[in-house]
């Protein structure tokens, strides 16, 4: 086995430690040097390449375009709308100079104190602000409408506690923006986007997710209503996964944005905003992995299939004869496959080392076994071995991946559904919700019961889901009546 295999920390002991030491172990990303930020390695921006580029594709399939607009944003801007820049202002990075120069001791530099800027810029911690000021110049008439724009990028919101992919300081993202004529219009954008999120997670990442809209101070700064996703982890604890913002016209009046609606009147016009982040790399790696390393879902999986030749002297040449037959074929099929047929690591290295970084189906081509017409396979999601003909083995591996990416769905949602539970009792709640899990519970609506919650148990309201069946009861809390039981879990 690998040394790396050998160090990984138990879920069981330390679920932390096993996530971070798993990130980087994995080849996924590092700490960078820069305070809060992180380092995303060729393997793992891999990862994030296939999830960026199926996202860009069902975005664009509803007509959403991309641009791009500036990293820098005139702090006015951000005083613009009074409870975006409140939801923001801690955790905004501040540019004050444009300029360096050489010190006295011609050693090093510093900040030249006549390149003060006449106003401070901010780092984007979002691009609602920049970018409906600039909707401000391209919206005239309802002719112009509606705008249905996505830009991926990286904003930067300074956090004092980090962890690889799940909160750094700067992290990537893509964030839609769009305008439109109506709040009909709007609402329904902010619903359909929140719905390609949940089917990309279900249906690409394998991770099941429970769709809701967000206790109001809970919500997006700015929104009238956000929605989310909410994915449960292996040690229990949610991890909001995406979120849809209906921003009603705050943004069209505080940046001006009007236009002439059909009756030739003017009006503002109606906002939405919508992302998922790399945070998505955490939900991925925490919702399949397991104590031998990554457990990756075959449709975002940067090697599908990995191929390893076991032969010596001249039996390798056969091997590779075969190995690239077998290659052509999957390759031909979609599927993204590796030979390895390096000779400075031994096949039990090879074998840990793909395991950790959790490609789904591992190829063993022996020379004995091929003399018999055989091949050993082995899933990664379940490290099952068998050995199977070599005659038609491509579509036998394009089976085999789909099986994989359907078990481990199931796998994760029949954990996720064991452990939510309906809980009336609040001290019955506080001893359990210690444990992990997601708890249905009735909610009065106030947030003074909200605040008791999170406080007493760390716990907070995840959303009022729309996947259970709502009956008015009574708030386990305050004792007053209910209209709703809402999600609440401890979370991510």
């Amino acid at each position: 086995m690998a040394k790396e295999l050998k160090d990984l920390t138990k879920r069981s002991e330390d679920y932390s430690k096993w996530y971070n030491e798993l990130v980087v172990k994995a080849d996924l990303a590092e700490q960078a040097d820069v305070r809060g930020c992180m380092v995303i390695k060729p393997y793992g921006y891999a990862i994030w390449e296939k999830m960026q580029r199926q996202l860009d594709d069902m975005f664009k399939e509803t007509g959403v375009q991309n641009a791009y607009f500036p990293l820098l944003i005139p702090k006015s801007f951000l005083s613009k709308e009074a409870e975006h820049v409140e939801g923001f202002a801690k955790e905004c990075a501040v540019v004050t100079h444009y300029r360096l120069k050489t010190n006295e001791t011609h050693d090093g530099v510093v900040v030249d104190p006549a390149a003060k800027l006449e106003e401070e810029l901010i780092i984007r911690p979002t691009s609602e602000t920049i970018i409906w000021n600039t909707y401000k110049n391209w919206i005239n008439s309802y002719r112009d409408l509606p705008i249905l724009c996505n830009q991926w990028c990286n904003v930067m919101r300074w956090e004092m506690r980090t962890r690889l992919f799940l909160r750094t300081s700067e992290f990537l993202w893509q964030e839609g923006h769009t305008a439109h004529a109506t709040r009909e219009e709007a609402e329904e954008r902010t619903k359909q986007m929140i719905n390609i999120y949940a089917k990309f997670a279900e249906e690409y990442m394998a991770v099941p997710v429970i769709q809701g809209v967000k206790s109001e101070t809970e919500r997006f700064a700015g929104a009238l209503d956000t929605y989310t996703i909410e994915a449960m982890m292996q040690d229990g604890k949610a991890l909001q996964s995406g979120t849809s913002h209906f921003l009603g016209q705050n943004f069209g009046k505080a940046f001006d944005v009007q236009f002439l609606n059909k009756e030739n009147k003017p009006e503002y016009a109606w906002a939405t905003s919508w992302g998922v982040s790399t945070r998505l790399m955490g939900a991925l790696i925490m919702t399949h992995s397991d104590d031998n390393g990554l457990v990756l879902p075959p449709k975002l999986a940067p090697i599908q299939v990995v191929i390893i030749p076991i032969g010596k002297g001249d039996q390798m040449a056969m091997l590779d004869e075969k190995a690239e037959a077998i290659v052509n074929n999957l390759k031909a099929m979609g599927i993204s496959v590796k030979y390895d047929n390096a000779d400075n690591k031994r096949p039990g290295f090879k074998f840990a080392d793909y395991e950790l970084k959790g490609v789904p189906v591992r190829l063993v081509l022996g020379a004995r076994d091929l003399e018999q017409g055989l091949v050993e396979i082995m899933r990664r999601d379940t490290l099952e071995k068998e050995s199977v003909s070599i005659d038609g083995i491509e579509e036998y591996i394009k089976n085999l991946l789909d099986d994989i990416q359907q078990n481990i769905l199931k796998k994760a949602k029949d954990f996720r559904d064991s452990h939510i539970y309906e809980c009336d009792n609040y001290e019955e709640f506080k001893e359990k919700v210690k444990d992990g899990g997601f708890f249905l519970c009735h909610w009065d609506g106030t947030e003074e019961t909200e605040a008791k919650i999170k406080e007493d148990t760390q716990a907070t309201i995840r959303c009022v889901p729309f996947m259970f069946e709502q009956t008015e009861g009574v708030d386990m809390v305050s004792g007053k009546p209910s209209k709703c039981r809402v999600l609440i879990a401890r979370a991510y």
